[in-house]
């Protein structure tokens, strides 16, 4: 087996302002994706009752 040498990791701070603005627009698309989820799911839902009852 090939005898691999230490691997050096440069550490650096991660402070909170780095990736706030990620996290936001993670959460931004989040809320969106599951809104336009409730609104298809009761949209299906009123088509079925219409159409089916």
């Amino acid at each position: 087996m090939a005898d691999h040498g230490p691997t050096t990791l440069e550490l650096v701070e991660v402070k909170s302002e780095d990736i706030m603005a990620e996290r936001r627009g993670f959460y931004e698309a989040f809320m969106a994706g599951t809104t336009w989820a409730a609104g298809a799911t009761i949209i299906i839902l009123v088509l079925m009752w219409i159409f089916l009852v």
